[in-house]
């Protein structure tokens, strides 16, 4: 790699951090400011508001709305992975009549504007009961990242040599045997990586969570700011609060798995 190219590399990945870093480090100076203030530009106070996350917490009910996030959060992720995972293990190791059609339809999903199944979404699920209820979001979320689950675990599955099975298969062991301690053991990266972005991508998740669920006591975190900016949206300080409250989960949690985020997406780079 010559110089050039070294230094035009890293000035792009610097604007790319940069254009991700500013608007946060703005919204962060913003939630400090005196309540009720206009804000512009970005400038740090001289007297910081900290009470406003306080404030914006008890305000917006951010407690109940946490609970019914970990909940969408907790229903997702596990079942979403165990799907995914198996999903992916057949289309890999299993040639069977239609496989290229489930492939097809996948691939559909995956290029699937999620606002052209709202209305699909809202009609089918009230007439089987489940509006307003914790399931309306938890079972839309695990069919609209269930394609990229599936191809995810599909690409690591496929990148395993068949001389794996092969042995274990000729040793006895069956199919059940061969998935859970033979193929399984390796796909942690994988799985780690998904189970990250199933995390963030059912945390954020503001459009279903905004129409499927309009109970205010099972609302979500990113559907309660919704309603906290029609209330509340005049007054900045407070407004950028409770945005910085809402992304504080998924930062932690970035934090925390980042290694293995990185892990898994060279992984999958690699192959």
């Amino acid at each position: 790699m010559t110089r050039a190219t070294r230094f035009t590399t890293a000035i792009v990945l610097l604007a790319a951090v940069a254009l991700t870093i500013v608007p946060l480090i703005s919204i962060f100076f913003a939630s400090v400011q005196e309540p009720g203030t206009p804000v512009t530009g970005l400038a740090w106070p001289e007297t910081p508001h900290w009470e406003n996350f306080a404030t914006a917490w008890s305000v917006g009910g951010f407690a109940k709305l946490f609970l019914s996030s970990g909940i969408v959060v907790i229903g997702v992720v596990p079942l979403g992975l165990i799907l995914a995972t198996l999903g992916g293990y057949a289309l890999s190791r299993y040639r069977f009549r239609g496989s290229s059609v489930v492939v097809a339809v996948l691939l559909l999903g995956l290029t699937l504007p999620l606002e052209s199944i709202v209305l699909p979404l809202y009609y089918g699920l009230r007439a089987a009961g489940l509006l307003d209820s914790y399931w309306a979001l938890i079972l839309p979320l695990i069919g609209v990242f269930m394609p990229f689950g599936i191809f995810w675990m599909r690409s690591h599955f496929d990148s395993l040599p068949t001389e794996l099975t092969e042995a274990a298969e000729m040793d006895g062991a069956g199919a059940f045997t061969v998935f859970v301690r033979i193929l399984l053991p390796t796909a942690k990266p994988a799985l780690a990586t998904l189970a990250l972005l199933y995390f963030m991508w059912a945390w954020n998740q503001f459009l279903l969570a905004l129409v499927l669920i309009q109970d205010p006591s099972r609302r979500t975190a990113p559907a309660g700011l919704g309603q906290f900016v029609t209330q509340y949206g005049k007054d900045i300080p407070l407004l950028s609060a409770s945005t910085i409250i809402v992304v504080i989960p998924v930062v932690i949690v970035y934090a925390i798995f980042q290694r293995q985020l990185v892990r898994g997406f060279l992984q999958g780079a690699v192959r």
